[in-house]
């Protein structure tokens, strides 16, 4: 799987402080608050064939789309539901452009950060994800101190190991979705940090992804709060 961003960037967008940004972030998987991206015109997530999942919490949303594009979300509890996009892959409630509820947009819609891509050093996917892929590369951060950009080679070198070291998991139970491999990388970036990483074979550094990320989801149901 080649998900590697190519190194001939588009034109530059200011993606912010890259340590703010990733302390954001990680609150944002933890569950205590959200990213405020700035999209500017840019409507790649809603034009790149996803389905969009709609929570029960999401009250406000589903009152305000039609019952028409709600469809039961497979393997998830009864409440949660599911939008589909249309045939040439833009969400269902887009229109000229825009989002038609944007006020009342999903939890799911708000937590999105395609950043999240160029953070980790990957594409959001193939062909269907070429919008959201443009800006993953045209995305720039900047960094208030080296230590910034350190932790963002981490986090680069943990995807990457994710990419290459499947068979290094147990059962090769490692993440194959873009999207889940770059919130892995950020969450275990501190195992890249370790000098004595550098000495490690493939299974003990994925043995201590793995603690890491159970470390991490520890600390988010210790001290993460429900999202409004």
């Amino acid at each position: 799987m080649n998900t590697s961003v190519p190194v001939n960037k588009l034109a530059e967008v200011e993606a912010g402080d890259f340590g703010v940004w990733l302390t954001q972030v990680l609150a944002s998987f933890r569950g205590s608050a959200g990213t405020d991206v700035p999209c500017g015109s840019c409507r790649g997530c809603c034009t790149s064939s996803y389905f969009i999942h709609v929570r029960p919490s999401d009250l406000k949303t589903i009152g305000a789309v039609p019952k028409s594009l709600l469809t039961a979300a497979p393997g998830l509890p009864q409440g949660y539901k599911l939008i589909g996009f249309t045939s040439n892959g833009f969400c269902a409630l887009l229109k000229n452009g825009d989002c038609s509820i944007y006020s009342s947009r999903l939890q799911t819609c708000r937590d999105y950060d395609c950043r999240v891509f160029t953070a980790a050093g990957i594409n959001a996917g193939g062909a269907d994800k070429a919008a959201i892929n443009q800006r993953v590369q045209e995305w720039q951060f900047s960094y208030a101190t080296g230590q910034d950009q350190q932790i963002h080679n981490a986090i680069k070198k943990a995807a990457s190991f994710i990419v290459k070291n499947r068979a290094a998991f147990p059962g090769g139970r490692a993440p194959v979705a873009p999207s889940d491999i770059a919130v892995l990388a950020i969450k275990v970036h501190g195992v890249f940090l370790l000098p004595e990483m550098g000495s490690q074979t493939p299974s003990e550094i994925a043995e201590a992804i793995i603690r890491a990320s159970r470390e991490f989801e520890a600390s988010r149901s210790t001290d993460g709060t429900e999202k409004q």
